[in-house]
């Protein structure tokens, strides 16, 4: 299913049906930006906001994009919008959405979706502000080896998302190359269980 039509489907339900990924992603991005404090943060793939409040809290102004029209009217309806400017946009075209740089640029669950990471690690790179951050939680390439990929039940059938798979080389020698390096790297496990395959890969990485 195209990810537009999918995440627009997926919105009714998507604060309320359980989902392991989405929440443990949750738990690890909170985990890894801890410390951080930034004047601008731009947050990819907001959905229905289940990062934005939290990171809304750790800045004074957030632009929060989504690819989805109904994903982002759920989260306008939980949040405050006065020092979030929501934007729907397609992150694969150029990043004109905002003219603003950033300290933080955050992308999570999104890559999943992205054939090409270069274009999003050189957009990336143009809106970040020297030695801003780009930190990226994703399905762990592990999972996707053993078949899982963003999926959803309907009541005509469970739908699957159009996804692909990115190794962890291929994230980092792709960031590398658009001059980031690689701040930070730590893996996230259900019910921290090192014995099992990681669900969570979350990488920051520091423009040069």
């Amino acid at each position: 299913m195209p990810i537009q039509e999918a995440y627009n489907q997926w919105s009714e339900i998507y604060d309320s049906n359980q989902n392991k990924t989405r929440d443990l992603e949750a738990f690890a991005l909170r985990r890894i930006l801890s410390g951080f404090k930034c004047s601008k943060i731009l947050e990819i793939g907001c959905g229905t906001g289940k990062n934005t409040e939290w990171l809304m809290n750790r800045c004074e102004m957030l632009v929060a994009v989504d690819f989805s029209e109904k994903m982002l009217r759920k989260a306008k309806e939980k949040l405050s919008q006065q020092k979030i400017q929501f934007t729907q946009a397609d992150i694969t075209k150029n990043w004109i959405f905002s003219n603003q740089t950033f300290q933080l640029i955050t992308a999570s669950l999104v890559l999943e979706h992205i054939e090409d990471l270069s274009h999003i690690f050189q957009q990336a790179y143009e809106k970040l502000e020297p030695n801003g951050f780009f930190y990226m939680g994703e399905l762990h390439p592990f999972k996707q080896y053993q078949g899982s990929k963003a999926r959803f039940e309907t009541k005509t059938g469970m739908q699957v998302l159009e996804c692909f798979t990115h190794h962890i080389s291929e994230f980092i020698i792709t960031a590398l190359q658009k001059n980031f390096s690689v701040y930070h790297i730590e893996e996230f496990f259900d019910d921290e269980n090192l014995n099992r395959a990681p669900r969570i890969l979350s990488i920051l990485f520091k423009k040069n």
